[in-house]
């Protein structure tokens, strides 16, 4: 199933609430993306017919194996590009929208070669 910009969101958001809350409803992803309940239930239903989160009986949400995958994919190039952003003097307020913007639009193999290239440069 391929994967659009909003429901790599929606799993990088998932990912962050059960780092900090441990439990994840559909309301907690609501919140945190400021999104309606109702769109968090249609993307829901989508992410799990294509295998990348479940729901258990209580509503917990809880990512797959795969779902887990793409959603610290997102995140990490999300912590990157922030982070690079903000040192490089942009607000961060405005670093964190554009790193969103970012991590959806660079493919996996030009993220990692950037980060490798910015990991060697600072050893």
């Amino acid at each position: 199933m391929k994967l659009y910009a909003s429901g790599e969101d929606y799993l990088e958001a998932i990912l962050v609430l059960k780092n900090k809350l441990g439990m994840v409803r559909s309301v907690d992803v609501a919140r945190h993306l400021e999104v309606t309940k109702p769109s968090v239930c249609h993307a829901v239903a989508t992410l799990r017919e294509g295998g990348f989160l479940t729901m258990d009986s209580d509503y917990f949400l809880h990512l797959t194996d795969v779902g887990r995958e793409v959603a610290e994919q997102i995140y990490e190039k999300h912590r990157f590009f922030t982070d690079r952003l903000i040192e490089a003097g942009v607000d961060p307020v405005t670093a964190e929208k554009d790193a969103c913007r970012m991590e959806h639009v660079i493919s996996q193999e030009s993220f990692e070669r950037l980060r490798d290239a910015y990991k060697t440069k600072n050893e």
